[in-house]
């Protein structure tokens, strides 16, 4: 199980294992380690930024649970469906350790049945799958490199000096030349292929930065799980036109290229209409605190300064000493004096 990967062009060679270690005669495999790796990190992130966008943590690790769960067998099911072979066995359909899981299944079940979950936990969905679609890029940035080492995902040949070459690569395309050529994709088995996980690997790093710099300033709750759609679908839709492993739908449409265009343009038109009803509204910045005691944390992501009980408008336009009281706009009282000196007139009287 060990593959030399070589990048001539670059001078580098390295063996990998794609197994880690094994426990009584069972692998633990580099691939499981690096999306369990992926997924504690965009965990990590969700916990630290969960209350700033008025997420309770605590109902946030059930819709997390399930999210996750979902996520898993989805991934499998989607990838079950579009595999180009039949498998052998109901059991060999659930193993998952030499890999197939498809990511847009992972992502349909992920926002689907965590979306129930935050209905069923009260969780804000929108706030949710902001921080969820940033915790996918984290999760895809790093899950990709368990293709390098079982060197998959790969792409066409390619000239450029960080191509890359392994006995994997050689013999796979040696067996899927023929296929390819009668779809009008010419490959030669002996020479390097893109590194296609590393283009996503970076294409979601890059994705991750500037979403994580951009939530404090989204103009609307969901505004990042769109833009998320968007950075993701359009990377991918280059990229799977590059990969030789595809999921086709019919004859040469590839299934995640589609999707990909799809889910791109359908997000982009959502945002545009968003973005002009939310026209001249402040950036939504960070909730405030929870204060000590609350329950759910479920009203904090949906409040907007406009849209609150009317007092920052009622102050702006009242005496600078009122002042709030128990949660609520206290009225003026410059005029108590002058009503004490009525009273003690109408007594004198």
């Amino acid at each position: 199980m060990v593959n030399l990967v070589q990048f001539p062009g670059l001078g580098l060679s390295f063996e990998v294992d794609r197994v880690a270690f094994s426990i009584g005669g069972f692998n633990i495999y580099w691939y499981g380690i690096l999306i369990g790796g992926g997924m504690l990190l965009a965990m990590i992130y969700a916990f630290r930024y969960a209350p700033r966008l008025g997420i309770n943590v605590d109902r946030m690790i059930d819709v997390i649970f399930v999210g996750t769960i979902m996520a898993v067998i989805c991934a499998r099911v989607y990838y079950v469906a579009m595999a180009p072979f039949e498998y052998a066995s109901f059991w060999q359909m659930l193993d998952i350790r030499d890999g197939g899981i498809a990511i847009y299944g992972a992502v349909i079940g992920a926002f689907v049945f965590g979306g129930l979950a935050c209905k069923w936990r009260k969780v804000p969905i929108l706030p949710m799958f902001d921080l969820t679609s940033i915790g996918f890029l984290i999760g895809q940035a790093v899950g990709r490199w368990g293709n390098f080492v079982n060197q998959e995902a790969f792409g066409t040949n390619t000239t450029a000096p960080w191509g890359m070459i392994s006995p994997r690569t050689v013999s796979y395309l040696a067996s899927v030349q023929e296929k390819l050529a009668a779809e009008g994709v010419m490959v030669d088995p002996a020479m390097p292929v893109h590194p296609t996980f590393l283009y996503e690997s970076i294409w979601c790093l890059v994705g991750f930065i500037a979403l994580a710099v951009y939530l404090k300033h989204r103009r609307f709750h969901g505004e990042v799980a769109l833009l998320y759609v968007m950075w993701y679908g359009l990377g991918r839709a280059w990229i799977e036109g590059l990969r030789t492993d595809s999921l086709y739908v019919v004859g040469s449409l590839r299934a995640s290229q589609l999707l990909a265009i799809l889910s791109c343009l359908a997000a982009f038109a959502a945002w545009l209409v968003l973005r002009r009803k939310y026209r001249g509204r402040p950036a939504l910045g960070w909730a405030e605190p929870a204060p000590a005691g609350a329950a759910d944390g479920t009203g904090a992501a949906d409040a907007r300064p406009e849209d609150g009980d009317g007092c920052g408008a009622e102050q702006e336009s009242t005496d600078s000493a009122a002042e709030p009281r128990d949660g609520h706009c206290a009225p003026p009282a410059a005029d108590e004096p002058e009503q004490q000196e009525q009273e003690g007139h109408h007594g004198e009287n």
